[in-house]
C-alpha cells in the first residue's frame, strides 16, 4: 500500500499494519511525502520523496513507483492531494494499482465550502448558509470565515462584527463566510466498500482539538446523526473513508452539517479503536471478501491523543537542519517581570517615598490587583488624573532589562552557523521598539515583526499572519523554521498550523508557567539549555 502525503500519520499507519497482523496478510507499507524528515515516514517499510503536489511531475512519478513495486492501494491522507489523485484514478488502475477515493464530482463538492453547503441542503440536511461577499453576508454576528478550500483550521477566524469580519476578509483570498453556530461538535467517521455501501458509520464528540484536528474525543452511538449520514452516502457514494464534521445547535438541537473530508481523517484510528476498524475492513476489501454493515463500536468511550518524537537518522530530523529561528520577545528573550519592576522603578519617582510606592505596585501586581489603583488608594491619593500620568510614565519610560541568561550565546551561535534570526511580538510597537534597543536586539536580528504595526491587535498571536509574512522575508520553508517562545496559550498555535518545529521555554519565573502544557517539538527550562541542545546537535 502507498500512502501519500504521510506527514504525521503515524496512527493510521500503525492502524493498518496491526489490521494486517491480525488478520495474517504480508503487508508492505509505502509512504511518500515532499520532504524526508516527515515523522510518518519512519514507520514506513519503504519510503519516496516526490515533487509537491502541483508540479506537472508529481501524479508521473506516482505512477512510476505504483507500476515499478506493484502497488496495489494508494491512499491519500490531505485534502490538497484528493482532486488530482481522483482526476487520475484510471491512469493508476492501468498499472495496477486501486486509488481509494471518491469520485472527481464529489470530490470537486467537498474542496468548495460554498458549494458544501449547498449539497448538505440537497441531501435534506440542514448546513449554515454560505456566502462568498462580506460585503452581502446577512447570517448576523459572531459569524466563520475561512478559505473555501482550507484545512485543518488554517485561516479560520471568529468574527464578532462587521469591522472584524472585513479585515479576515481582505486577508483570506477565496473565503466562505458562515453564522457561527454554538453546541457540541461531532466528527464521523464514514468507511464504505468500494460499491459505496456504508460498513462503518461512528459519530464522536469532539472534547479538546488542536490545528484542526482532535486531541480528545469520545464514541457517541448517535441515532439520529447515523441517520442523517445514511441519507448524505446514498447520494455521495463514497469509496473508502470519509469524515463529515457537524455541530448539534445548543439551543435547538439541530444538527448544521459543515463540511466532508474525503478520505481518512486525522481522529479516524481512534474509532478504528473502539471497534470501528476501517483499516482492517480496508484490506479484506482488497482481499476480495464482501462485508456489510457493522455496528459495534464501543459507544461512550474517551480517547486521547498525544505527540510522540521521532529522531530521523543522519540528522534529516535534526536541529541542524533549521535554516531561522524565530524568538518570542516578552517573558522568552528577556524577563517580564523585571520589564515590570522596571516600570515600577519609573512610575514610584513620582512620589516622595520612591521604595513604599514600589513594594505597593510589585505586591498588588503579583497578588493580580491594579497596581496604580492599590497603590494610589493605600496611599489615599488617588484620583484618575494622578492614576494617567503613572500609566503615561509606564508606557513611556526606558526599560532597564537585559537577555535572559544564554540568549545572546544561543543567537549568535545561530548565526555563526548561517541561521536566520528573526523576532515575533505583540504588543504597542513603541514600547517594544524601546525593549529591543534596550537589549540591543535590533542588531542581532534579520528581521522583527511587532504584529501590532500590521493592523493592530486583531494580528496579535495566534493570529498566523505574520508567520507568513516572516517566512515571505527570510525565505526560508516553514518547515526549515523553528518558534521559541513561553505561552502555551497564544504561542505555538499558528507555527504547528504552518509546518514550523516548535520549542517552548517554560521559565521557572515565567508569568504564564501554570498555563496548561501545549505539546512542542521541544520543552525545556531556559534559553541555556537550548543552546546546549544546539551545541550537542
Amino acid at each position: 500500500m502507498l500512502f501519500t502525503s504521510v506527514g504525521r500519520r503515524v496512527e493510521l499507519i500503525s492502524a493498518f499494519r496491526r489490521a494486517a497482523e491480525r488478520k495474517g496478510f504480508r503487508l508492505t507499507i509505502y509512504g511518500a511525502d515532499i520532504v524526508n524528515d516527515a515523522p510518518a515516514l519512519a514507520f514506513c517499510d519503504r519510503t519516496l520523496i516526490v515533487p509537491r503536489i502541483a508540479d506537472p511531475k508529481y501524479i508521473p512519478a506516482l505512477l512510476e513507483l505504483c507500476r515499478n513495486e506493484g502497488i496495489n492501494a494508494l491512499i491519500p491522507t490531505i485534502d490538497t492531494d484528493l482532486l488530482l489523485i481522483s482526476e487520475h484514478r484510471e491512469e493508476f488502475m492501468s498499472v495496477g494499482t486501486a486509488a481509494i477515493i471518491s469520485d472527481t464530482d464529489k470530490i470537486r463538492i467537498c474542496r468548495d465550502k460554498r458549494i458544501t453547503s449547498e449539497y448538505f441542503e440537497s441531501c435534506g440536511l440542514k448546513s449554515p448558509k454560505a456566502f462568498s461577499d462580506y460585503t452581502a453576508y446577512t447570517g448576523g454576528f459572531p459569524c466563520f470565515i475561512k478559505p473555501k478550500d482550507g484545512s485543518s483550521s488554517i485561516n479560520a477566524y471568529k468574527a464578532n462584527n462587521r469591522d472584524e469580519l472585513e479585515t479576515y476578509a481582505n486577508h483570506i483570498p477565496g473565503y466562505v463566510i458562515q453564522p457561527y453556530i454554538s453546541g457540541k461538535e461531532y466528527t464521523v467517521d464514514i468507511f464504505c466498500d468500494f460499491n459505496g455501501n456504508p460498513i462503518y458509520i461512528t459519530p464522536r464528540e469532539r472534547l479538546q482539538v488542536r490545528s484542526g484536528e482532535v486531541l480528545k474525543t469520545r464514541i457517541v452511538q448517535d441515532e439520529k446523526i447515523k441517520e442523517e449520514c445514511i441519507r448524505l452516502i446514498a447520494d455521495f457514494r463514497p469509496r473508502g473513508a470519509i469524515t463529515v464534521q457537524l455541530i448539534r445547535d445548543e439551543i435547538t438541537g439541530e444538527d448544521y452539517y459543515i463540511e466532508i473530508n474525503p478520505r481518512f481523517g486525522g481522529g479516524a484510528p481512534l474509532s478504528m479503536r473502539a471497534g470501528a476498524d476501517s483499516a482492517e475492513a480496508m484490506l479484506c476489501l482488497l482481499a476480495g471478501d464482501r462485508l456489510t454493515y457493522f455496528d459495534n463500536a464501543a459507544n461512550e468511550e474517551t480517547y486521547t491523543r498525544f505527540d510522540q518524537s521521532v529522531r530521523v537518522i543522519d540528522g534529516k530530523f535534526a536541529l541542524n537542519a533549521l535554516k531561522a529561528v524565530i524568538f518570542d520577545l516578552d517573558d522568552t528573550l528577556y524577563s517580564e517581570r523585571d520589564y515590570v519592576k522596571s516600570g515600577f522603578r519609573a512610575v514610584s519617582r513620582l512620589f516622595t517615598d520612591t521604595e513604599k510606592a514600589f513594594k505597593k505596585m510589585y505586591e498588588a501586581f503579583e497578588a493580580g490587583k491594579p497596581a496604580f489603583d492599590t497603590m494610589l488608594n493605600e496611599s489615599g491619593i488617588f484620583t484618575e488624573e494622578i492614576k494617567q500620568k503613572c500609566v503615561s510614565v509606564y508606557r513611556a519610560h526606558k526599560p532597564d532589562i537585559r537577555l535572559r541568561d544564554g540568549a545572546r550565546e544561543l543567537i549568535e551561535r545561530l548565526r555563526k552557523n548561517g541561521v536566520k534570526i528573526g523576532i515575533i511580538t505583540d504588543g504597542n510597537p513603541a514600547r517594544q521598539q524601546k525593549k529591543l534597543e534596550a537589549m540591543g536586539l535590533v542588531a542581532l536580528t534579520d528581521e522583527i515583526i511587532v504584529t501590532d504595526s500590521i493592523g493592530g491587535e486583531l494580528f496579535r498571536k495566534p493570529n498566523d499572519i505574520s508567520f507568513r509574512i516572516m517566512q515571505r522575508r527570510l525565505g526560508v520553508a516553514f518547515e526549515k523554521m523553528m518558534y521559541v517562545g513561553d505561552n502555551p496559550s497564544k504561542d505555538f498555535f499558528a507555527p504547528k498550523q504552518l509546518g514550523m518545529k516548535t520549542c517552548m521555554i517554560d521559565n521557572p519565573d515565567g508569568l504564564y508557567k501554570d498555563n496548561p502544557l501545549t505539546a512542542t517539538d521541544l520543552h525545556l527550562t531556559s534559553l541555556s539549555e537550548l543552546n546546549e541542545v544546539f551545541r550537542n546537535e
